[in-house]
């Protein structure tokens, strides 16, 4: 499907009529119930350009489960998509359909009343998508800043612009039922392309715009050099007027590290901070689908860990944490709440931009990672970095290349092994070799105690933090499991 080409879920043929009489199908990919069109008139359609995908099962337009199931299977990497919707709307248009039938002089008998009151279905969807991707006045907006970073002398922050959503918050009591439907709103939540942004630091002011995804980011020079720290950067939306009258208004914080930092923390989330079985597709699921932050656990020991390699040898180093991960964009806020309630060191965050239909997937999942780590070196030269992953996946590899391509830059690489294969240990082992031929230590660790009392022997951090560690991550076993009935 060419990128541009905008999908639509399309479930009668009166959705279908009403989808070719307003768009130009040779830039549309459509996801239809089967038996809907026959092959003859999918294969003209083919030949025009359209994207034909019949789905295997058929979907109810009148059954929002069913619709939403089959939202996750076609959702565009833009993250929208048309929907036909079982409520329509009594407004006749012509039926054009007949663009797919050869010329011909008969005329078609006249539409059933029926069919013309369905025939619109999804119209107000279309409508709704229209006025969602591009800025508005008078329309309540949700702006989301993401944690950015920086020295001295440059900057990088990243943020959304979105329709605003009533993400409600979530407890420790949410059932199953209730954390898979915020998950889902998180997840299909509707981004505002084209909407001017502005940035203001030190009385300087620079602009932007969002993309077709809602995403905007900086990277710039402030004109003064920034002191370590926390920043704020106040960001304004002021094509987007709010009910109020005023123009949208967010702030972002930015980190620049403490002079007296002797390396950075370079970490995975899923299967190294957070428990989230990424090699098993289906457990992954269930585990995104059935929790939230509140029941969700970290790895045990991990927290302790964390706090003394950010406090250093010396107790008050300060050395800058930052997380870069596979998972979306749209878990940023559950994320960094997981963190806050877990006491884990809070630092940015690099996640992905994902639609829906691809969260479960990890394609080109080491070519992210590596973009991001070569991001934040590029942003510090001087500093070294301990990354720390796990073996469920490409963390090693992605690790060893950021070794090959930046040489001085990795100080030490902790792996926590979650895969027990022969053949992995054998793979992890050359990986071992190659990094240590430039004085790189790559660790294959059971479990934070045992990285802990590697990096305490390395003059990394506290000897005397190593009780604490042991204390987090006996209380972490001694924590009841999150509960998993839907």
């Amino acid at each position: 499907m060419p990128d541009s080409a905008m999908p639509f879920l399309v479930l009668t043929r009166a959705g279908f009529d009403d989808v070719a009489a307003r768009v130009d199908l040779a830039r549309a990919a459509l996801y239809l119930n089967p038996g809907l069109l026959t092959e003859s008139e999918i294969a003209r359609l083919r030949e025009t350009g359209t994207a034909v995908h019949v789905m295997a099962t058929a979907v109810d337009p009148l059954k929002p489960q069913e619709v939403q199931q089959a939202l996750l299977l076609t959702r565009s990497a833009g993250g929208s998509v048309w929907v036909e919707r079982g409520a329509p709307r009594a407004t006749p248009v012509a039926k054009a359909a007949e663009r797919l039938q050869p010329a011909s002089p008969a005329q078609n008998p006249a539409t059933p009343l029926g069919r013309r009151l369905a025939r619109s279905a999804g119209v107000l969807a279309l409508d709704a998508l229209r006025r969602l991707r591009a800025p508005e006045h008078g329309r309540r907006l949700l702006a989301v800043p993401y944690l950015g970073f920086g020295n001295t002398h440059r900057i990088w922050l990243k943020g959304r612009l979105l329709d605003e959503a009533a993400f409600r918050e979530q407890s420790g009591t949410d059932s199953g039922w209730q954390n898979l439907v915020a998950l889902y709103r998180r997840l299909e939540s509707d981004e505002v392309a084209d909407a001017r942004v502005l940035a203001r630091l030190q009385a300087q002011t620079f602009e932007t715009r969002t993309d077709a995804g809602g995403y905007f980011s900086f990277d710039f020079a402030p004109d003064a050099p920034l002191s370590p720290g926390w920043h704020t950067v106040e960001l304004e939306f002021p094509d987007n007027v709010q009910p109020d009258g005023a123009a949208l208004r967010a702030q972002a914080d930015i980190k620049v590290p403490a002079t007296g930092a002797r390396f950075g923390i370079i970490s995975d989330i899923d299967d190294t901070v957070l428990w989230t079985n990424v090699t098993n597709k289906l457990n992954m699921a269930l585990m995104l689908a059935r929790t939230n932050h509140h029941t969700r656990k970290p790895f045990k020991g991990v927290a302790g860990f964390y706090r003394a390699l950010r406090d250093g040898v010396s107790g008050n180093e300060d050395n800058p944490l930052f997380y870069v991960s596979s998972s979306p964009w749209h878990l940023y806020g559950p994320l960094v709440d997981f963190l806050k309630l877990q006491d884990i060191p809070l630092g940015p965050l690099l996640l992905r931009e994902l639609s829906v239909r691809q969260v479960l997937k990890l394609t080109e999942h080491g070519n992210h990672k590596l973009e991001q780590i070569e991001r934040i070196i590029d942003f510090y030269p001087g500093m070294q970095f301990i990354l720390i992953g796990d073996s469920g996946e490409q963390d090693p590899e992605i690790y060893t290349e950021v070794v090959r391509r930046h040489p001085g830059a990795v100080k030490m690489i902790y792996i926590r092994n979650v895969n027990p294969d022969p053949s992995r240990i054998d793979a992890l082992d050359r990986l071992i070799d190659e990094v240590s031929a430039v004085g790189t230590q790559l660790v294959l660790s059971p479990d934070s105690v045992f990285a802990a009392s590697h990096a305490a022997a390395e003059g990394l951090i506290a000897v005397d933090r190593l009780a604490s560690i042991r204390t987090d991550k006996r209380d972490d076993e001694l924590a009841s499991p999150p509960g998993t009935a839907l």
